[in-house]
């Protein structure tokens, strides 16, 4: 039988916000891979990159949290947490954080919390599986949790250090004399020209192509010249 990836495409994840601390310093990222493994005692299991900022505070501190998001999260939100480095960023400092047991918690458009100790680290080649027993944990909404699905379907892509990174790349295309809407081919933010940008000053009606050189995606920071027409 051959390996065909879109098989694993099929599988059903959720959306996180990992958190986890070391020493003086904390940080936050996007996850999919998070899940309960044993109800008795409460473990869970999440898969970190190992080049990111995050998977080195797990392993030093001991600890994560994760944040189950709503489905009504804002992308941009999700940008922060996911397209950002907390190497370069402090993107607690842009959140409302609340402390936890040993780590801090985003409760931003957050359905629960739980936070988790330790208590493996199983190499898994460009990822960390670590597993944890949950300490604390709590419902902070009764919204709706975003599914993995849920964020494709609104035009989201996968960061290139998450585990289901598809790698997908789409040829450019001339730009026409006035296209409708264009999409970042890092995130996947669609931008409208019927709608603008006005947290960013560019007014309703403002065409792409009018848009300033140093204009920048607002979910991911992502340059002009990585935008597709559609």
């Amino acid at each position: 039988m051959a390996m065909d990836p879109r098989a694993l495409w099929t599988m059903s994840y959720g959306m996180y916000l990992v958190t986890a601390r070391a020493g003086s310093r904390a940080n936050g990222q996007i996850a999919n891979a998070v899940f309960q493994v044993t109800a008795e005692p409460p473990r869970v299991a999440i898969a970190i990159n190992k080049a990111n900022f995050t998977h080195d505070l797990i392993r030093d501190g001991g600890w994560f949290a994760f944040s189950v998001l709503a489905e009504t999260v804002p992308m941009e939100f999700i940008g922060l947490f996911g397209f950002k480095s907390g190497r370069d960023v402090d993107k607690l400092a842009q959140a409302t954080v609340r402390e936890g047991l040993h780590v801090p918690l985003v409760v931003d458009h957050a359905v629960a919390v739980t936070e988790a100790r330790v208590l493996q680290a199983v190499d898994a080649g460009t990822h960390t599986v670590f597993i944890g027993e949950a300490g604390a944990a709590e419902v902070l909404s009764a919204g709706a949790p975003l599914t993995y699905a849920g964020y494709h379907a609104r035009n989201g892509k996968a960061p290139k250090n998450a585990p289901t990174y598809r790698g997908e790349t789409e040829p450019a295309a001339p730009a026409p004399a006035a296209a409708s809407t264009w999409t970042c081919g890092v995130c996947g933010y669609t931008y409208d020209p019927a709608e603008g940008d006005p947290a960013h000053g560019i007014a309703p009606g403002t065409r792409f192509e009018d848009l300033p050189d140093d204009w920048v995606c607002p979910v991911c920071g992502a340059p002009k010249d990585a935008f597709l027409s559609d």
